[in-house]
C-alpha cells in the first residue's frame, strides 16, 4: 500500500481534542480536511501525523504545542483604553472582537480581563500554548496511482 509523503495531497478525517478532552475541530458530517502534505497549509504536527500513513489507516497523534500554534506570546496581550470602545456596546470576558492593524490586516483578539478605565485583549491564536490530540484517518490520497505487484 502508498504510504503518505510529503508532497501528496491528502484527504484526512479528523478530530481534535484538549488535553481535558474538549473538542475544539472535527471533521465529522463534512467533507475530509484535503491538503498538500509538507506545504505548510496545515500545522507542522498534523504535517507529521499524516506522513507514513495508508489509506483507511486510523491513528491518533498528540501534538505538542511548539509544533501546532506555538506557546502563548504576551507581546500578543493588549491593553486598551476603554474610551475606544463604543460606548453603547456590552464588552464582557470572552467577547471575540476582530481589530485591524492599521495596515487593513484584520485579527481575532478575545477580552481577557475588564479593569476600570481598560480592557485587556489576547490576539494569540485561541489554541497557542495548549497540546493537541488529533484522531485520523486518511481516506484517499488523491491521484495516487495503484500500485501493481508483479508476482
Amino acid at each position: 500500500m502508498q504510504q503518505v509523503k510529503s508532497g501528496d495531497k491528502v484527504k484526512v478525517h479528523y478530530h481534535g481534542k484538549l488535553d481535558n478532552g474538549e473538542t475544539f475541530d472535527k471533521s465529522e458530517g463534512r467533507e475530509p480536511l484535503e491538503f498538500e502534505v509538507g506545504s505548510g497549509m496545515v500545522i507542522k504536527g498534523f504535517d507529521d501525523g499524516v506522513t507514513g500513513m495508508t489509506v483507511g489507516e486510523k491513528k491518533t497523534v498528540r501534538i505538542p504545542a511548539e509544533q501546532a500554534y506555538g506557546a502563548q506570546n504576551p507581546d500578543m496581550l493588549i491593553e486598551m483604553p476603554k474610551d475606544r470602545f463604543p460606548q453603547d456596546m456590552e464588552i464582557e470576558v470572552g467577547m471575540p472582537l476582530a481589530m485591524s492593524d492599521g495596515q487593513g490586516q484584520q485579527f481575532q483578539v478575545v477580552i481577557t480581563e475588564i479593569k476600570d478605565d481598560s480592557v485587556m485583549l489576547d490576539a494569540n491564536h485561541p489554541l497557542a500554548g495548549k497540546d493537541l490530540t488529533f484522531d485520523l484517518e486518511l481516506v484517499e490520497i488523491v491521484g495516487a496511482k495503484p500500485l501493481i505487484i508483479m508476482p
